[in-house]
C-alpha cells in the first residue's frame, strides 16, 4: 500500500476520440473558466509504487463559473473537427467499401460516428491491458458553484453537446457527465460537464430535488437525448418530473406527482415496443409527453429506484417496485406483501429461462422468482442492516454473475445461492449506496467499486483493496460509475461526494479516475439512470423498441460493458 502525491496542475489532454480522430484538447466552455487549483487529492493504492511525478490533474474552479443565466448548451471551441478533414487533404470516405476479412467481401464500413450495435453481446471481447496497468490516477476534479458542491446521487454519462461543431451531437463527440449538485438546502441543480476536462457547458436554472436521480435517454425519438428530472423539497413532499432538452431548455413537465419521501430514481424503457418511450418514477408512468398513463394502486415506499423488464416472456416489459410489478397497461403482474419494500434488480441466478429479482431492504436480501414467489426471504448473512441497491456481474471469471451489495459495516459479494464469496469492512452508517464492477485490464476478473462516507474503494477478484480514494458522504443513493468519459478508448471512474454527516466536505463535487496512460479497457460511453443496464439504451442515448434480455447473455446490472470496435462484446474466460 502507499499514497499518492498530491496532483494539482491541469492535464493535458489531446486523446483524440476512439475512430473519429481530431484532436479533444483546447475544448472550453463560455460559461464557465476552468483554472489549474491547489486541491489536493490523496489516494491509497496497493501493488508497484506510484510516485505520480510527471503526472497532472485538472481541476475546475467554482470561483468564476457564471452559470444561472445559461439555459442553452453553450458550443465549445475546437481546433480540429474530429468527423472532417480538409477537403484540400486526400481522406478515406468512411463508407468507402472494404474487404472483410472473415468473409473476403466487400461492403461499406460502418460509421464510427453512429450506433451500429444490437448490444446483444454476441462477440467475444479480445482486447486486454498490458501487465501492471492498473496506475489510477486523477484525471480531473470538479466543486459545484455557489456552495452548490455536495452530490447525493450517481452522475449520468451521455453525448448532450456538438464538440466538433460538425452540427452533428454523435459518437465522435466528446461524453458529457451530468451531475446533480446541491447546497443541501434550498438550491439544486443540474450541471453538464465536459467529460475530457469538466469545465461546465451549461447548468439547467431549474431548481431540482436533490435526492431524485434523473435519468437521460431520446423520449421524442429526434436521435438525441433528453435529461428527465425530479423537483420537491429535500426528502418529501410532492414531485413533478419535468423533461429538458439535451440543451438544457425545459420541455415539459407533468402535471402528475408523487411523494418522494427518502428520494428516488427515474427510469425510462420503451415498455410496449411501440417506439414510444415511458417513463419511470416511484408509482408513476408517463408517456413521452409527460401524460399521466398509471398511477401504482399500492404504496411505493422508501428510497425506491424502479426497474422495467420482460418477467412473464411476452416481450412487453413489466414495471418492477420490489414487491410489486405492473404491466404495461398498469394492471397487476404480482404483489408480494410478506416482502419487505427495497430496491429491485433483475438477473439469471439459477441457469433457467426465467430471471429473478434481487430485493434488498433492511430486512435482509430477498429474491423472488419472475412470477413474484419468492425463493429467498430477508437473507443476512453477515448481520447488519441497510442492504441497499445490488451490482450484478460475474466478479471472479466464473460465467456465473453474482451479486454485490452493502451494509452499514460491511461491503460484500454474493453467489447466487446468497452464500458469501469475499466481503470487505467499510464505513457506511445508512447502508444505503450501491456499488459497480469492470473488468479494467480485460483478464476476466472484474473489478468490484463501491464508495463509502470516507473512501472509494475499487477491490480485485478477492475482495483485496487495488485502490482507496478519499471522499466524503452521507451515502444517500450514489455510487461510482464506469464509462469512457473523454472517448479516448479507455475507461475512466466517476465519483461524486457531498459534506457527509460531519457537514465537512473534504473531497471535490465530481472526481473523474483514468489509468494514468490510459491503457484500460474501453468502457460503453454512457450511464444513463440509477438502475442501469446495458441493454436498456445504445451509447447514443437512444432506447431500443424492443428490448434484449440484459440476462440471456451479459446477466449484469448496474455495471457497464466492454466495448470493441464499436459494439459490445462477452468478458473473456480467465487462462
Amino acid at each position: 500500500m502507499k499514497s499518492w502525491t498530491p496532483l494539482a496542475i491541469s492535464l493535458a489532454l489531446g486523446a483524440a476520440p476512439l475512430g473519429c480522430g481530431g484532436d479533444s484538447s483546447g475544448t472550453d466552455s463560455d460559461s464557465a473558466t476552468t483554472n489549474a487549483t491547489s486541491s489536493v487529492t490523496t489516494a491509497t493504492t496497493a501493488g508497484p509504487t506510484t510516485d505520480g511525478s510527471g503526472s497532472e490533474t485538472a481541476s475546475t474552479d467554482p470561483a468564476g463559473t457564471d452559470s444561472e443565466s445559461e439555459t442553452q448548451a453553450t458550443t465549445v471551441d475546437s481546433d480540429t473537427d474530429p468527423t472532417t478533414e480538409d477537403p484540400t487533404t486526400e481522406t478515406t470516405d468512411p463508407t468507402t467499401e472494404t474487404t472483410d476479412p472473415t468473409t473476403e467481401t466487400t461492403g461499406p464500413m460502418p460509421d464510427q460516428c453512429k450506433v451500429n450495435d444490437d448490444m446483444n453481446g454476441v462477440g467475444d471481447c479480445t482486447m486486454e491491458s498490458p501487465p501492471d496497468s492498473f496506475e489510477p490516477d486523477v484525471q480531473w476534479d470538479w466543486w459545484g458553484p455557489n456552495n452548490e458542491t455536495q452530490s447525493l446521487v450517481p452522475a449520468l454519462v451521455a453525448n448532450l453537446t456538438d464538440d466538433d461543431m460538425n452540427g452533428e451531437i454523435d459518437l465522435c463527440d466528446i461524453p458529457d457527465i451530468v451531475v446533480l449538485a446541491t447546497d443541501f438546502a434550498n438550491s439544486t441543480h443540474i450541471y453538464v460537464l465536459d467529460g475530457a476536462t469538466g469545465s461546465v457547458h451549461f447548468m439547467i436554472p431549474n431548481n431540482l430535488s436533490f435526492t431524485i436521480t434523473p435519468a437521460i435517454g431520446d423520449i421524442d425519438s429526434d436521435g438525441i437525448p433528453e435529461i428527465i428530472a425530479g423537483d420537491g423539497a429535500g426528502f418529501g413532499g410532492p414531485a413533478h418530473i419535468l423533461a429538458f432538452e439535451h440543451d438544457g431548455a425545459l420541455k415539459w413537465t407533468s402535471t402528475a406527482t408523487w411523494s418522494h419521501q427518502q428520494g428516488g430514481s427515474i427510469a425510462i424503457a420503451d415498455l410496449d415496443n411501440d417506439g414510444d418511450v415511458e417513463i419511470i418514477a416511484h408509482g408513476l408512468l408517463l408517456d413521452h409527453n409527460g401524460q399521466l398513463l398509471f398511477q401504482s394502486p399500492a404504496q411505493v415506499t422508501g428510497n425506491n429506484a424502479p426497474t422495467a423488464a420482460d418477467l412473464d416472456g411476452d416481450g412487453d416489459l413489466e414495471i418492477i417496485h420490489g414487491r410489486e410489478a405492473y404491466h404495461h397497461d398498469g394492471s397487476v403482474y404480482y404483489v408480494n406483501m410478506s416482502v419487505t419494500a427495497g430496491f429491485p434488480q433483475v438477473a439469471d441466478l439459477d441457469d433457467d429461462p426465467e430471471p429473478e429479482i434481487i430485493v434488498n431492504s433492511n430486512a435482509g436480501i430477498t429474491i423472488l422468482e419472475h412470477d413474484g414467489s419468492i425463493k429467498v426471504q430477508n437473507a443476512n448473512p453477515l448481520g447488519g442492516s441497510g442492504f441497499r441497491p445490488s451490482t450484478v456481474h460475474d466478479f471472479d471469471g466464473d460465467e456465473v454473475s453474482e451479486f454485490a451489495v452493502s451494509t452499514a459495516a460491511k461491503y460484500a459479494v454474493y453467489e447466487p445461492d446468497v452464500t458469501v464469496k469475499w466481503s470487505a469492512n467499510v464505513q457506511d452508517g445508512s447502508g444505503w449506496a450501491a456499488g459497480t464492477a469492470f473488468d479494467f485490464d480485460g483478464n476476466g476478473v472484474a473489478e468490484a467499486m463501491y464508495g463509502d462516507e470516507v473512501n472509494l474503494y475499487v477491490f480485485d477478484g478477492n475482495g483485496q483493496v487495488l485502490l482507496s480514494v478519499p471522499r466524503s458522504a452521507r451515502t444517500l443513493t450514489e455510487y461510482p460509475i464506469v464509462a469512457d468519459v473523454d472517448n479516448d478508448g479507455s475507461a475512466e471512474i466517476v465519483v461524486v461526494s457531498d459534506a457527509g454527516f460531519q457537514n465537512n466536505q473534504t473531497a471535490p463535487t465530481v472526481q473523474v479516475i483514468r489509468d494514468i496512460e490510459d491503457r484500460w479497457i474501453q468502457a460503453r460511453r454512457i450511464w444513463n439512470q440509477h438502475t442501469y443496464h446495458v441493454t436498456n439504451v445504445r451509447e447514443d442515448g437512444t432506447i431500443p423498441q424492443f428490448e434484449p434480455k440484459s440476462w440471456e447473455n451479459l446477466n449484469t446490472f448496474r455495471t457497464n460493458s466492454q466495448i470493441e470496435n464499436g459494439a459490445i462484446c462477452n468478458p473473456p474466460i480467465p487462462e
